[in-house]
Order: C-alpha cells, then sequence, then structure tokens
C-alpha cells in the first residue's frame, strides 16, 4: 500500500518567524478569478478620465444651450390673445384702407406692393404686443418707417453697388432714427426693401409707406384704447424733487440711465411704476396678511364739531395724542384735528408772543377774543380713512407720499372704530422683519 501525502493548506496569518519563513518558501497561489455577478445585479464598471471630461463637457454645452432659450413672458393667456386679435384687426384695417385710396376695387390683387409694404407686420407687432414700448409709440411708427424709406431710396438711386447700397441705407436708417428720436426696428427692414425692390422715386416713401404707417397708428389708438391698455404713453415730465415715497429720486433714475447708456425697450414712467410695484411688493411679503384692525388703536378719543378748543387741547393733552378725530351722534367721521391744525390759527411768522397767543385760542376766557373757538372751525374736513379689514400694506403709501400722520379707521357702517398712526405701522414693520 502506497502513501499519498496530501499539502497543507496555507494559513491566512502566521504567529512566529518560523512560520513566515515557511510561508514564503511555498510557492504562491493562484490569484481569484472574478466571479460574474449575480443574476439581476448590474455591473458597476470604473469610468475613464476621458468619459468624465466628455459628460463634463456635455452638461456645460447643455446648460449653455438654456441659457439661450428665453425666459417665458410674464403675461396671461388672455392678453396673448388681445396681442394676436390686435395684429390681425390692424392690418386688415391698414390693407382694406390703403387699397381703397390708393387702388380701388379694380386690380387691387396685382397691385399688392404697392398699397401695402412688409414692414408693417413687423410694426403691427410691436404696436399690439408692447404698446408700452418707446419703439412702438406713434411717432416711433410713422417716423420710423417713412424716414428710413428715404434713405433707403437715396441709397439706391445714388449708389451703384447694391450691397454697399443695402449696408449704408441700414447704417444711416439708424443714425437718422437715432437723431429725429423715432427708433423703431422695423425701419432697418424698410430701408432695405427700398433698396432691394429698386425703388426710384422718393414719392414711395409717402404713399404706401408713410399712409401705410398712420392707418396701423389709427388702428392701434382705437384697438389698445378700448381694450384697455393705455396708448401712446406720454411721457411725464419728472417732479422737481422726490415725492418721499420712494427711496429713488428722479436724478438717480437719470444717473443709472446715464451709466447703463444702452437703449431700454421700456419707457422711464414705466420703470418707476415697476420699482414702486416692487417696493409694495416687498411690503406685503414683509406684512403679511397683517390687517389694519390688527394694529389699530380700538375706540379712540374723539370730539365733536362743536366741542370747544380748550375741551380738545386738554382731552390731547391727557391722552398724549396728536390728533383727535371729529364724530357726529352716529360715529360717523366728519373730520380730524391736529396739533398742526390749533397752530395754522397762530400767527408763527411773529415768534414774539406766540405762546401767548396759544394760551388765548384753548383758554375759554380769553376766547372771545380769537375768531375760532370750536373744533368745527379749525378742523380738517377731508380726512383719508381706511376700512378695519383693509391690508395694512396699503397704508404705507398714504403715510409715505400723502403726508398723512393719522388714518381714522372705520366699520362696515362707516363709523369711527380705531385709528392707527405712523408709529403704529413702523412698530409693524419692526416685529415683522425682527
Amino acid at each position: 500500500m502506497s502513501l499519498i501525502c496530501l499539502p497543507q493548506p496555507a494559513r491566512p496569518w502566521c504567529r512566529d518567524s518560523g512560520e513566515r519563513a515557511a510561508m514564503s518558501l511555498s510557492p504562491p497561489e493562484h490569484p481569484a478569478t472574478p466571479q460574474a455577478p449575480a443574476s439581476g445585479a448590474a455591473a458597476v464598471l470604473p469610468s475613464s478620465p476621458a468619459s468624465t471630461a466628455r459628460q463634463r463637457a456635455l452638461a456645460e454645452w447643455r446648460l449653455a444651450l438654456l441659457a439661450l432659450w428665453p425666459a417665458a413672458q410674464a403675461v396671461n393667456a388672455r392678453e396673448k390673445w388681445r396681442a394676436c386679435a390686435g395684429a390681425t384687426l390692424g392690418i386688415l384695417l391698414a390693407a382694406l384702407a390703403s387699397q381703397w385710396l390708393m387702388v380701388g376695387s379694380a386690380g387691387a390683387q396685382a397691385e399688392l406692393a404697392r398699397w401695402l409694404v412688409a414692414p408693417l407686420g413687423a410694426s403691427a407687432v410691436l404696436v399690439f404686443a408692447v404698446p408700452s414700448s418707446p419703439l412702438a409709440q406713434p411717432w416711433s411708427v410713422i417716423g420710423g418707417n417713412t424716414l428710413p424709406a428715404l434713405v433707403g431710396i437715396a441709397c439706391a438711386r445714388w449708389v451703384p453697388d447694391a450691397a454697399a447700397a443695402a449696408a449704408l441705407a441700414v447704417g444711416l436708417a439708424v443714425g437718422a432714427m437715432f437723431a429725429l428720436r423715432c427708433l423703431h426696428p422695423p425701419g432697418g427692414a424698410t430701408a432695405l426693401l427700398m433698396v432691394l425692390g429698386g425703388v426710384g422715386h422718393f414719392g414711395y416713401a409717402f404713399s404706401p409707406v408713410l399712409l401705410d404707417s398712420a392707418l396701423l397708428v389709427l388702428a392701434g389708438l382705437l384697438y389698445n384704447n378700448l381694450t384697455r391698455r393705455r396708448w401712446p404713453h406720454v411721457h411725464r415730465a419728472p417732479a422737481a424733487t422726490s415725492t418721499g415715497g420712494s427711496r429713488f429720486s428722479p436724478a438717480d433714475f437719470d444717473a443709472a440711465l446715464a451709466r447703463y447708456n444702452q437703449v431700454i425697450d421700456i419707457s422711464r414712467d414705466d420703470l418707476e411704476d415697476l420699482l414702486r410695484q416692487a417696493e409694495a411688493s416687498a411690503y406685503q411679503r414683509t406684512l403679511g396678511d397683517q390687517r389694519c384692525a390688527d394694529i389699530m388703536t380700538p375706540h379712540p378719543a374723539s370730539v365733536r364739531a362743536d366741542t370747544s378748543l380748550c375741551q380738545a387741547w386738554a382731552l390731547m393733552r391727557s391722552r398724549r395724542v396728536k390728533a383727535l378725530p371729529v364724530v357726529d351722534v352716529q360715529r360717523h367721521i366728519v373730520g380730524i384735528v391736529t396739533v398742526a391744525d390749533f397752530m395754522k390759527q397762530l400767527d408763527l411768522d411773529v415768534h414774539e408772543g406766540w405762546g401767548w397767543r396759544l394760551r388765548a385760542l384753548i383758554r375759554p376766557a380769553r376766547a372771545a377774543t380769537t375768531a375760532a373757538q370750536t373744533v368745527g372751525q379749525v378742523m380738517t374736513r377731508q380726512v383719508r380713512v381706511a376700512s378695519a379689514d383693509r391690508l395694512l400694506v396699503d397704508l404705507v403709501p398714504v403715510f409715505s407720499e400723502g403726508g398723512h400722520r393719522h388714518v381714522p379707521i372705520i366699520d362696515a357702517e362707516r363709523r369711527l372704530v380705531g385709528i392707527v398712526t405712523q408709529s403704529d405701522l413702523i412698530r409693524a414693520l419692526y416685529r415683522a422683519v425682527r
């Protein structure tokens, strides 16, 4: 019987140097072969640097292309349909009227190019889709089409090379529109059309170009105002001083526009209105849904119109207030009396003795020597009031722009239920932002 010696399995670790030496003399084991992943499991392969760089480049290109995609317009579907219908009716009115004035019923279709110019379609987009734009105002439409037509005809007649005439016509047309304040994008197309069409007589600039532009302006006046879009936008002269309701003065707008030094497709008046609305939205976000009833002083002290000035002054001093609403028997507001109303009765231009004059005004013993004796004679009758359920943010322009310091609060029956002061509003703002 022969004996078969089996090799001992290698130990995973050894304790002494002898075992380490013995293991070092043994031949190395075969490396373990990788096992296939189990059924249903996905194999994860390491990505190479080249593939990672390619993926990064594709992601950057995707972001760059998405950045070129325009943002959604902040207009609803109704406004879009209004613009579409306006452009349709405007071109139809201009075409029919121009056809009737220039050609008549016979041969109208054959003479289409004579009574309707193609750039009028681009003008219609501006007039009806963006009526608030400075580029879409009546003078911009009429002058911005007629003037480039004259420039294009001149270049077509006197510049022999067609390419040079086309380029020169567009460039000179832009400069002329800048000079006469009638910048209108379709004007560049009008100048180019004159060159490409070989128009050689200047009368074409007036008929049909000027005629079509005037008819489109007439259609814009009717349609935009009937659909409650103010057109044209008349420029308001900036006030000499700021009203105090905005953090920006007219000089601030002038400086910002001068630094921007580019043509912006919005009028200055609309820009100011947008900034005011943005400030109002910021106040609304800060104040939330707080109402006047949340911060008003309920059941404020009030007086009647026949209350004596002495009694009203004593009540103001005892309550430490600077204004008293004036009410009737049903507590309806009929006026308001303030410290300023008392001061108006004094001749403040003369500084000497004004304290004596004030005492003479409010003391009954000396009331006979003064012209005014009751609250009704000195009170302010035009009073700005607010309902108790009115949003608090609506009072911000009342205090900041109107110069008011006290606003009486009324209920549904228009009876006095409270009063809000500037201090109350500032306190509410402080609590909201704290």
